[in-house]
């Protein structure tokens, strides 16, 4: 039904009675969604409220669709009179096949001939209409001469040859100069189309054209009009905006289709058909994500290798690109926002990776700790300095580390119960500037001291310190940005308990312990040994740490 309510508009006026008074429509798309705007061409809606006042019938409509098209040419010929002025104007994109031509709604797409019903406005059928006034009928046509493109089969942009009746006048031009002539010099009481069109050299007439023709006609001051209680056009818009969906705006202008807000529900139209994806955004938005869910879903989407380029809880474009790829890898469309289906499937693969990767590291740990075993009774379980020594080398956070460390300070202690006073002296000062060039100092005095390998160990601890230092200075920084609370320092040391890795008691505060457990782990997990909790340990630490459940 809606393909022949332009037409049928428009040829209902032949068996209207006569009514007194002047006639206008104003039609203006300037937004189109799919076709390009056209500059100005929605200006020519400036001059309703001066045709009113010089007693014109104005129906008017800027970027009308479909739907208001068809209603305002409805009022237009509803106002219509066979006897008085007839004036129509109307600029936008408009299509031919040569002998018709239409101008296209706003809501048109991809125009093709015989499917143009719906979205377009016949200039044959408004011809017609204004053939019922001869002499007093005008037709202004705005139309971009730089459009002159095909559109599909039989169809091109522009104007094509108008069979004009006879008694009827077209002034055609570019939109911009159709909107000025419109709105300016046309609208003067008793102006002179004829004389105004020939000093314009950026417009043309065809059809009738007299030497003299005063169209417009000697300045009304209509009188004031009753006042209009605009409660219901009121109400009807805000519920619209309150549902704020396409459907609710054109239900507003279904009921009011010059309505108060007609200019805003057109607007919003355009907004909501123009925003991609808009109903996966508001379904995700209806599922009330908190923060630390949305953290979730970022660490569990990095865990499966979808970087998210931060986990903060703020689904910024990093996020939205890892959802979508997320998307089409699991072949769901790529909108980039979730469902309730998605956020079940992505909390299950990644228990499911979680779940993987702790097996892997779980026989791993299990490998290293053999071989930690192995080399412990091939050197520390011999009950020796050197073997200690080698074994804290090799081990320094191994199972048996603390072992031999305790062992190492017992021996010390009975060196230097049996060093000669003046070594023993040397060896404090080493051990209180702690530092390569003292322990040098100390050997250089004492080659065969007691503490010798003791300060040899050092300086090599030192050397690799040295050598690491920027590596461990960057990973406290990276630790550092992470900006975790107590509540997640608290978390990451009872996940390590729970691992066996014995970080010390779970009270947020990070000491050697924590460190120790923080470097096993990374070792079992081939992740950088550093000590320091990165983004990528986080990740892998607590994956199943804050599921989405609850939802």
């Amino acid at each position: 039904m809606r393909r022949l309510m332009l037409t049928t508009a428009l040829t209902l006026l032949s068996t209207l009675p006569a009514l007194a008074g002047d006639s206008a429509l104003l039609l203006g798309n300037e937004s189109y969604g799919r076709l390009g705007r056209v500059a100005r061409a929605a200006d020519i809606v400036q001059a309703q409220a001066r045709l009113t006042r010089l007693g014109f019938a104005v129906s008017a409509l800027q970027n009308g669709r479909a739907g208001n098209t068809a209603d305002a040419l409805t009022a237009f010929v509803g106002d219509a009179n066979g006897s008085g002025r007839l004036l129509v104007v109307m600029s936008g994109h408009f299509v031919t096949d040569g002998t018709r031509t239409w101008l296209l709604t706003s809501d048109a797409t991809d125009p093709a001939l015989l499917t143009l019903g719906a979205t377009a406005v016949s200039v044959e059928s408004v011809l017609r209409v204004l053939a019922e006034a001869p002499g007093e009928a005008l037709l202004v046509l705005g139309a971009d001469s730089g459009a002159d493109g095909p559109r599909g089969a039989f169809l091109h942009d522009g104007i094509g040859t108008l069979d004009i009746p006879q008694g009827v006048t077209v002034v055609s031009g570019e939109p911009r100069d159709v909107a000025d002539f419109v709105t300016g010099p046309m609208l003067q009481p008793g102006a002179d189309i004829a004389q105004l069109v020939a000093g314009n050299r950026r417009l043309s007439a065809s059809g009738f054209l007299p030497h003299q023709f005063v169209f417009m006609p000697p300045d009304i001051v209509a009188s004031t009009p009753p006042a209009t209680d605009t409660r219901a056009d009121d109400t009807m818009w805000d519920g619209a905006k309150s549902l704020d969906t396409a459907d609710a705006y054109r239900n507003y202008l279904g009921r009011y289709p010059m309505g108060r807000h007609a200019a805003e529900a057109e607007a919003a139209i355009t907004r909501i058909m123009a925003e991609p994806n808009r109903a996966d955004r508001l379904a995700e938005e209806a599922l009330g994500l908190t923060a630390d869910q949305r953290r979730a879903i970022q660490r569990q989407l990095t865990l499966l290798d979808f970087n998210t380029r931060g986990i903060d809880g703020i689904f910024g474009p990093g996020t939205r690109r890892a959802i979508a790829n997320w998307q089409q890898d699991n072949g769901f469309g790529q909108t980039s926002y979730l469902t309730a289906d998605q956020l079940t499937r992505i909390e299950a693969q990644a228990a499911r990776k979680a779940a993987e990767l702790e097996a892997a590291a779980e026989q791993k740990r299990q490998e290293e700790a053999r071989q930690d075993r192995a080399f412990w009774e091939e050197t520390g379980a011999k009950g020796d300095e050197a073997g200690y020594r080698a074994y804290l080398s090799r081990y320094p956070d191994g199972n048996y580390a603390d072992t031999a460390t305790a062992a190492l300070e017992r021996i010390d202690a009975q060196k230097q119960q049996s060093a000669q006073h003046d070594e023993q002296v040397a060896w404090a000062q080493a051990r209180q500037a702690d530092t390569v060039e003292a322990y040098r100092n100390y050997l250089q005095l004492y080659p065969q001291g007691t503490f010798q390998a003791d300060a040899q160990a050092r300086i090599d601890a030192l050397n690799q310190q040295s050598a690491g230092a920027a590596t461990q200075e960057q990973a406290a920084a990276d630790e550092r940005a992470l900006n975790l609370t107590p509540f997640v320092t608290r978390l990451v040391e009872a996940r390590l308990t729970q691992l066996g890795l014995n970080p010390g008691p779970v009270d947020g505060r990070f000491d050697n312990a924590t460190r120790r457990a923080i470097r096993r782990y990374q070792r079992a997990r081939d992740l950088p040994v550093t000590g320091y909790l990165s983004e990528a340990m986080m990740v892998r630490l607590l994956a199943d740490s804050l599921p989405i459940s609850g939802r």
